[in-house]
């Protein structure tokens, strides 16, 4: 199976059944599982050892290395670990330091120095991002183009479950056994990710890396803005989910207002809307092997704003759980189509030699929307009302959408939908 790896298309089959996909899953495991450490599963914990609010809240700086990650990225793809290779070297020791971090800081104290949680926070946060940057440089270019759609969607739904482990997980533990106990445990199941990057293969390295730090930091814009198209396509990262993040942003509000009691929210939205992106991500991933990342997002957009609109419809029925169902399946399923298409086509577009630095540049560039867009949905639900509010949300995906014609037009040969990155 990994004689066709390199050259000639893979079949349908071979694509789905082969190890690199188990890999991409675990490696995204081993990333979501960090995320809600430093931010859920301690909140938790400093607020049970009665912690000011104020100190819990400034916590949340320590997440600032998954914004800035790029800043480093250029330095993994300048230098090679004299072991397991370009990617894997990197990773292993992100890893190991990650494992350790992450026991170091279950052995802080919350309440007697914050200042030492931080740094242990901040050091899982720094060592997590490093991770990020490698495994996303290791998808890339381990898979094929017409392998990206699905290698993504399984790696996202990893990351799904790992975040749930440490989440729900953790909390459930830490009323059973300490919340240190709980970060030991947390630390093993890095195991996973670390045996993984131990046997999964290197990638083929088909061109040659940065010569010297300019390279690794000045070249890949350079090359970046050097394609045809760059700006358009920096648009369409930044607009293709923007009405998907703003509705999402007031999800819970509106609920609450339409009269769904904590416990319906929870079951139907939390647990059924969590499998229901999980299938989303894995047809998606099926689809994209079928028709392409450039058809592809035509259709998972044109989804994304149908069901975004149909939050509407519930807005002016109001409690139905049946409807709630149907709207949170066909929501959850088509985000998560739509954010495997998302994940694929930045990982397409990226450089080989540039990998890591792209990469994290246009992952950083993907937050920005999640931030900014969500800020005036509560100005924009209270004045317009519900119906209206969501109504809007769907007709701002349009631009995105509209965007690909610059790109990909719907009939434009796959190969051809936008200048590749190499």
């Amino acid at each position: 199976m990994e004689d066709n790896h390199y050259g000639q298309k893979s079949s349908l089959l071979t694509s789905i059944c082969n190890s690199r996909m188990l890999v991409a899953l675990i490696m995204g495991f081993s990333c979501g599982l960090p995320l809600l450490l430093t931010i859920t599963v301690l909140q938790a914990w400093m607020k049970e050892e009665g912690v000011d609010l104020t100190v819990i809240g400034m916590m949340a700086l320590v997440g600032l290395p998954y914004t800035v990650k790029f800043l480093w990225a250029p330095f993994l793809d300048r230098f090679t670990l004299p072991f397991l290779g370009r990617r894997r070297g990197w990773l292993l020791l992100a890893q190991l330091a990650l494992m350790l971090s992450i026991a170091g800081l279950g052995s802080t104290n919350p309440l007697g120095n914050p200042w030492g949680v931080a740094f242990a926070a901040f050091l899982v946060t720094f060592f997590s991002a490093s991770q990020d940057i490698v495994v996303d440089a290791y998808r890339r270019e381990d898979f094929l183009d017409e392998e990206l759609g699905l290698a993504s969607s399984l790696y996202i739904n990893g990351y799904r479950v790992g975040m749930l482990l440490a989440s729900g997980g953790g909390l459930i533990m830490a009323d059973h056994i300490p919340f240190s106990r709980v970060y030991l445990v947390m630390a093993g199941c890095m195991l996973p990710g670390i045996l993984t990057t131990l046997l999964a293969h290197e990638p083929e390295l088909t061109v040659d890396p940065p010569g010297n730090m300019k390279e690794a930091i000045i070249d890949p814009l350079i090359e970046y803005f050097s394609r045809k198209g760059a700006l358009w396509i920096l648009a369409f990262i930044l607009f293709y989910k923007i009405g998907d993040t703003m509705a999402s942003a007031m999800t819970t509000p509106f609920y609450l207002e339409v009269g769904f009691s904590k416990s319906e929210i929870g079951a139907v939205v939390k647990l059924f809307g969590f499998w229901a992106t999980i299938g989303g991500l894995v047809i998606g991933g099926l689809i994209m092997l079928r028709l392409g990342i450039g058809k592809s997002l035509w259709i998972f957009g044109i989804l994304q704003g149908l069901s975004t609109a149909c939050f509407a419809l519930l807005a002016r029925v109001g409690h139905s759980i049946p409807l709630l169902s149907g709207v949170i399946a066909f929501e959850n399923l088509s985000s998560g189509m739509g954010t495997a298409a998302y994940a694929a086509f930045m990982a397409s577009i990226t450089n080989k030699k540039f990998t890591a630095t792209q990469y994290a540049l246009l992952t950083s560039l993907m937050g920005i929307p999640r931030v900014i867009a969500s800020a005036p949905t509560g100005f924009l639900a209270k004045n317009l009302g519900w119906e209206s509010f969501f109504i809007s949300c769907a007709l701002i995906a349009i631009p995105g959408l509209l965007l690909l014609l610059k790109f990909t037009p719907w009939y434009a040969p796959e190969e051809a939908r936008y200048t590749p990155g190499g």
